[in-house]
């Protein structure tokens, strides 16, 4: 079944994904742990989910704010004008048009219809499989409707059985039907194996390419969304198909797509989403964050929700079909559709928007497909008729390969998504080191701040410390601290105090897996301090004892839907962490300032901390943090996630730049590539 197989590749494809770069973390030792109840929520590593709840839960208020007050039909038009651009923006824009090059590679004739194999270039030499259902023309003469149906996460995609039928009914219906491989799904593997076949697929390799997209400020849907646009393009090139009348629909996946493609294409008269329009609120509330190409950076701060992709194009014809026993939440896609519905009759359509209520699970069966052909034959055609799916005799393995070899990364030339990526990085790179050579220092670091989302010193507020408890060693003795930043968020700390105090310099130190990772008797910690060196080590949020439970990356692009980065408020931890200790060292503390040592992945937000602000500290030591986020283009597969990235940062910087500022003060041990 589709859904068991959807639900499945994403649950377990994203998880392995995210815990492929964590590892097997040793269990800290008990006498370490600040009590639960120090810490927000019922749970530790669920502090950073409840946080970022809140902070949706602001913005869904604002979203339903707006919508309120947008009741005139030219503030309906500015709205609809507006959201596209952001839309488009938070995507990274589209790439130019080119010549398609389309070629027909082979033809099967079946009764009342014929399926033509297509290949197409959406970019140079970035080349896109699809299957071309034509009616009879002595059924249906044409020109006919041309409608275009991107496939769902299945991983032989236009090759899947109910995508195939889809297209068949269509054409058995007088329309002309597209249906397209999406990257990373039937012939459209981007990354191959040894053996010539796709080392990953759909959710994870979606996600996989996501994090090079969100360094370069584009994102895996605009690859989908561009896909799109130029199979419109394809059909409407079609002496068969009437270029007016031009149609959409997908689901699960597909649909994700549909709705993308039908709020920013005009040409598109008339859609029907399936199995994915329900609402951030609800879908926050459930099963979370989707994979890469779901989330679309800031959308929740800048008011882009699911009901927008309909109400972007009120009051075009657009059905919502929804599953009452999906995992997309029925009660979410319900109020999506009220919005909508509210929305059109505004403008005086409210016939032009409707909901299909399936009683089953994620699916895209026969009464789904039948709305949607009677839908897309009522707006497309002029015919609204009760149209019964026939048996359709689906197509094999061989019927529907476009290409020679099954993929067409194996195309003479053929160009990946890792690789459009690759020729934008190297566009920017001499960008980069010009302007970091003759640009202002203070000018670039204020745009890195910017990026990255953190605040100076100066504007941040002073931790609340409460002490935990005390834990006595030989030489020195443990405080158990809970630095409380801001509302929501503790830092559970561990203040390491010798007894016999040097004038050297206090450390603060930050390791990926948390405060007791290094605190073990005869461990790093404890070197510096039995050298007479404070030290105070530190859960960066979301690490050690708040790291959560199983779901990083959805809170990851919980946070990237919000156009916040844990980079940057990490790095806000960093900064309030050391201010702090620096004026506990008080007399004691070297006019240097505070050193820093980081470990793993938690380098990252503390070399921005400390460029940020590198006269709070004296020195700098990275150990095993990632040395270039442009490496993380060139490797393709990696194992950094999403919490360990700022969007767009490779427009503006990059790791090697901001090392760059600290000079001397930094020492850079066992860099790491990020590779799997």
């Amino acid at each position: 079944m589709l859904q068991r197989h959807s639900i499945t590749a994403l649950v377990f494809a994203l998880l392995a994904f995210t815990a492929a770069h964590a590892g097997e973390a040793a269990k800290p030792p008990s006498d370490l742990d600040v009590p639960f109840g120090k810490i927000p929520g019922e749970k530790p590593g669920e502090m950073m989910k409840q946080y970022w709840q809140r902070h949706a839960e602001a913005a869904f208020q604002r979203w339903r704010a707006e919508y309120e007050a947008r009741t005139q039909p030219e503030a309906i038009a500015a709205y609809q004008k507006e959201r596209r651009e952001k839309f488009l923006a938070a995507i990274g824009g589209l790439p130019e048009g080119m010549p398609l090059h389309p070629q027909v590679t082979g033809t099967v004739a079946r009764d009342g219809y014929r399926v033509e194999k297509i290949i197409f270039e959406s970019q140079p030499k970035h080349f896109v499989t699809a299957l071309l259902f034509l009616p009879a023309a002595d059924r249906f003469p044409p020109p006919y409707p041309g409608v275009l149906v991107p496939c769902g996460h299945a991983k032989n995609a236009k090759a899947h059985d109910e995508y195939q039928t889809v297209g068949a009914f269509l054409a058995l219906s007088g329309m002309a039907a597209l249906v397209f491989d999406p990257i990373d799904q039937g012939e459209r593997g981007q990354y191959l194996g040894p053996d010539g076949w796709p080392k990953h697929w759909g959710t994870r390799a979606h996600t996989m390419f996501g994090i090079g997209c969100t360094l370069l400020g584009r994102n895996t849907a605009r690859f989908e969304i561009w896909d799109g646009m130029r199979a419109i393009e394809y059909l409407q090139s079609r002496p068969e198909v009437d270029p007016q009348r031009i149609g959409c629909t997908g689901n699960s996946g597909g649909g994700t797509q549909t709705s993308y493609l039908m709020a920013l294409d005009d040409r598109i008269g008339a859609a029907a989403p399936s199995c994915y329009l329900c609402g951030f609120p609800a879908l926050l509330r459930t099963i979370g964050p989707q994979d890469a190409e779901q989330n679309i950076f800031g959308q929740l701060a800048f008011g882009m929700d699911h009901a927008d992709y309909v109400m972007m194009r009120a009051p075009t014809p657009i059905l919502m079909c929804v599953a009452t026993k999906d995992f997309f939440d029925i009660g979410g896609a319900w109020e999506t559709f009220r919005y909508a519905k509210r929305l059109y009759t505004r403008l005086g359509f409210p016939e032009r928007v409707e909901l299909l209520e399936n009683d089953a699970g994620h699916n895209y069966n026969t009464t789904q497909r039948e709305g949607v052909v009677r839908w897309l034959s009522r707006w497309l055609r002029g015919k609204d008729e009760p149209l019964v799916e026939p048996a359709i005799q689906r197509l094999n393995e061989q019927e529907v390969q476009c290409t020679p070899e099954g993929q067409v990364m194996l195309l003479p030339g053929a160009r990946s998504v890792y690789e459009l990526n690759e020729d934008y990085e190297k566009m920017l790179a001499p960008r980069r080191a010009e302007a970091w050579k003759a640009g202002d220092r203070a000018e670039q670091l204020a745009k890195v701040r910017q990026l990255a989302g953190f605040r100076r010193l100066d504007e941040l507020p002073q931790p609340a410390i409460e002490s935990a408890g005390t834990v006595e060693r030989p030489g020195y003795r443990i405080e158990k601290l809970v630095l409380k930043t801001e509302e929501g968020i503790v830092l559970p700390a561990l203040s390491f105090l010798p007894e016999k105090r040097e004038s050297l310099p206090a450390v603060l130190y930050v390791h990926e897996q948390g405060k007791a990772a290094d605190a073990a008797p005869g461990g790093p910690i404890e070197r510096l301090v039995l050298e007479g060196r404070p030290v105070l080590a530190v859960d960066l949020r979301g690490t050690g004892q708040t790291k959560p439970a199983g779901s990083e990356w959805k809170d990851a692009f919980t946070a990237y839907l919000l156009g916040r980065s844990y980079v940057g408020l990490q790095a806000e931890d960093v900064l309030q962490a050391a201010r702090w200790l620096k004026a506990r060292a008080g007399a004691n503390s070297q006019p240097t300032g505070v050193e820093l040592v980081a470990v793993g992945a938690a380098g990252i937000p503390a070399l921005h901390a400390a460029a940020i602000e590198a006269n709070l500290f004296g020195s700098v030591k990275l150990v095993g943090t990632l040395a270039s986020w442009s490496g993380v283009i060139y490797s393709r597969l990696t194992q950094v996630q999403g919490s360990q990235i700022v969007h767009s940062a490779l427009t503006t910087y990059d790791l090697p730049d901001l090392a760059a500022t600290l000079g001397g003060k930094l020492t850079i041990e066992q860099p790491v590539d990020g590779k799997p």
